[in-house]
């Protein structure tokens, strides 16, 4: 895995690896397999356009923080009624997820130990703004990011939030897409994505006691 290499000679402290479910996941899976760190997840969701399930003019994070990108809703002509739909379908789809994939418990103590999120893709990076900020609201000291391909801007904006950024596959433009940048895509289902976890382990504090 060509994302793992580039932490060979990273100097990590007791690292968890928390995937960004749905499509984070199998890529974290494989990282942290390779790192031979536990795995756990961080649950966020962008708020999509109604017209269009792909594109995001917000995100709502684990904690029920919000973020929007405000230049996106005015260009889109979105009035406070769909905001605030989208909002409220964002939120629940979030709680649901935190009791799917994390069964309601809270999120491991990050104080004292090295955070890599991952995604399977970075393009406005809205999403993984929003779960930076909430896991240092949360208490996490050292966060570092794991992407397998992003778009160089966003890449560029995250970069000054974490500790460090992690990625194999750059690209610039105006047109992007995370799935442009795979061999083989398909959107991960819940389903899968509960499964993989399941197969790999259990949450970080069950399994790491060191």
């Amino acid at each position: 895995m060509r994302l793992a290499d580039l932490f060979d000679k990273a100097q990590l402290t007791r690292p968890l690896v928390l995937a960004v479910p749905a499509g984070g996941v199998p890529v974290a899976a494989s990282l942290a397999k390779l790192l031979r760190a536990p795995l756990d997840v961080v649950v966020v969701s962008k708020i999509t356009l109604p017209w269009n399930s792909e594109a995001g003019y917000g995100a709502v994070a684990f904690d029920g923080s919000v973020r929007l990108n405000h230049d996106l809703v005015r260009r889109a002509g979105l009035n406070d009624q769909v905001v605030e739909a989208g909002i409220k379908a964002t939120l629940e789809k979030v709680r649901r997820r935190q009791q799917l994939f994390r069964q309601d418990c809270p999120m491991p103590d990050l104080s004292e130990r090295d955070g890599i999120v991952v995604d399977d893709g970075l393009a406005s990076g809205l999403t993984l703004q929003v779960a930076v900020a909430a896991l240092r609201r949360a208490g996490a000291v050292r966060l570092l990011l794991a992407i397998p391909t992003a778009h160089e801007a966003a890449a560029r904006q995250l970069a000054s939030s974490v500790e460090a950024l992690y990625c194999v596959n750059l690209r610039s433009g105006w047109s992007y897409s995370v799935a442009a940048a795979y061999r083989h895509w398909h959107d991960i289902s819940e389903a899968e994505a509960k499964l993989i976890l399941m197969q790999h382990c259990q949450p970080a504090e069950l399994t790491d006691s060191s």
